[in-house]
């Protein structure tokens, strides 16, 4: 009698712990598992549901397509922030993005300077903040340094070396700006530089990828090898995805370009 009284105590907790277990979708203990009586269905669940997956990976035939690895998060989150690698990835991305908007256009309108950065005594600067910029032809800006002429050799060099393949022409504290004509062999060097910073982004992107793994095999003492395998198939799976969404901007930039 007292051992069936035992057994009944610990039942409330254990029907809130399965109900949970149902609403993350995990899949439920078997009856009579130690981690049931004793933890609750969680831990049992966790390695039933990575061992599925790994099953499922593992099944597939040589020359098949393999099924996508989806962790959750939840589950491995004293292992490693899934969600944090993401981010980390994206940021990439983005900045890539912001490279192709700043230095890679055929524009010959004075907005084409504005995101020229100045490097002053006082900190950074864009461009159109210390000086004003005008077109004085198709093929001729103008920089009014007037407001900060201590300012005018460091825009002149700003300039020169923002990547627009530019030569400024410094007269007091005016800046002449020549403009290359859009020839297609200047075409092609931009299509040229888009593909160097892509290539350098992807080496970014790289190193995102080395540091997660490295975070996720410092907890090989502690978790079973399937699950460091699979976090591994998972953080390769969002490096791959992402290195294919800096490929189509490649694509869609490098015809930009080439017209």
């Amino acid at each position: 009698m007292a051992l069936a009284l035992r057994c009944l105590r610990p039942l409330p907790s254990l029907l809130h712990r399965s109900s949970l277990a149902m609403t993350w979708g995990l899949p439920q203990a078997p009856r009579g598992c130690p981690a049931l009586l004793l933890e609750g269905c969680r831990q049992c669940a966790h390695q039933m549901l990575l061992s599925r997956q790994l099953a499922t990976k593992k099944a597939k035939g040589k020359g098949q397509s393999q099924a996508k690895v989806n962790i959750s998060a939840a589950l491995v989150e004293d292992i490693i922030s899934l969600k944090e690698t993401g981010e980390d990835m994206q940021a990439v991305i983005e900045a890539l993005k912001e490279e192709f908007s700043r230095n890679l256009s055929v524009r010959t309108s004075p907005g084409a300077l504005d995101h020229i950065t100045v490097m002053t005594k006082d900190g950074k600067f864009p461009l159109n903040q210390l000086g004003q910029i005008s077109q004085k032809s198709p093929q001729l800006l103008m920089v009014n340094m007037t407001s900060f002429p201590e300012s005018t050799a460091a825009a002149a060099k700003a300039i020169r070396e923002s990547g627009m393949n530019l030569n400024p022409e410094v007269d007091g504290t005016m800046i002449r700006v020549p403009l290359p004509k859009v020839t297609r062999e200047h075409r092609e060097s931009l299509a040229k530089l888009a593909k160097q910073l892509t290539n350098k982004s992807k080496e970014a992107l790289r190193k995102v990828r080395s540091k997660s793994i490295t975070q996720v095999k410092k907890s090989k003492n502690k978790v079973s090898e399937d699950t460091i395998w699979l976090l591994e198939k998972q953080i390769q799976q969002m490096a791959d995805e992402a290195a294919t969404e800096m490929d189509k901007l490649l694509a869609a930039k490098t015809k930009e370009l080439l017209g």
